[in-house]
C-alpha cells in the first residue's frame, strides 16, 4: 500500500432465500462507503431505475430509510453485492482500484437458492465475470449507474436494465 493510498472494506451482500437476479457493482464509492449503503451518491442512478422500472411501490427516489429501500428491492427478487471485497482506492473511481481482493461468491447458490441470473453494473464489474459464469447462470452486463457514465442517458441506462429485469420476470 502505498502512501496515498487508503485500505477498504466492501458492504456485505444485500440478499435473501428469495433473491433471483444479483446486481453486482464493483466496489462501494466514498460516498456509499460513509453511509454504509449500496448506491449512496445522491447522483447515482441505481435507485432512480429501481423507482423507474417498479412505479406502484409507495417510495419515493432518494426517499424512505435505506432499511425501506433494502426491504424493498429484497421483495422484487433483487439482491446486491459487489466484484471486489477489499481494495486500495482514492476516491471514488473504478480506475484508482488497486490490490482488489475479489468476493467469494461459491456460497451465493447456498445464500440464494432462487438465483437464476447475475447482473455486473458497469465494466469494472463486468471484467470478473468469469468468476460468476462459474455458478452456472446467465451473466449480464448492465451499462454503470454512475455518475461518471455520462455517455448513457438515463432513459438508455434504464432500458437495458428493464431488458435484463423482464428476461426474468421482475418487471
Amino acid at each position: 500500500m502505498t502512501a496515498n493510498s487508503s485500505a477498504l472494506t466492501g458492504l456485505p451482500p444485500l440478499v435473501s432465500s428469495a433473491t433471483r437476479l444479483l446486481i453486482l457493482g464493483s466496489f462501494p464509492g466514498v460516498a456509499s462507503l460513509a453511509a454504509q449503503q449500496y448506491y449512496g451518491h445522491p447522483q447515482n442512478h441505481f435507485w432512480k431505475i429501481l423507482q423507474a422500472m417498479w412505479p406502484d411501490s409507495p417510495m419515493k427516489t432518494g426517499a424512505g430509510s435505506y432499511q425501506d429501500r433494502s426491504e424493498w428491492l429484497l421483495a422484487r427478487g433483487l439482491g446486491v453485492w459487489d466484484v471486489y471485497a477489499a481494495c486500495e482506492r482514492e476516491g471514488s473511481l473504478d480506475s484508482n482500484i488497486r490490490n482488489a481482493v475479489v468476493n467469494d461468491f461459491a456460497g451465493l447458490k447456498q445464500a440464494c437458492p432462487r438465483l437464476e441470473a447475475i447482473a455486473h453494473n458497469g465494466g469494472e464489474s463486468f471484467k470478473h465475470s468469469k468468476h460468476t459464469l462459474l455458478l452456472g447462470l446467465p451473466v449480464y452486463k448492465l451499462p454503470s449507474t454512475s455518475p461518471a457514465n455520462a455517455s448513457w442517458s438515463f432513459e438508455r441506462k434504464l432500458a437495458a436494465w428493464r431488458e435484463v429485469f423482464e428476461k426474468h420476470g421482475l418487471v
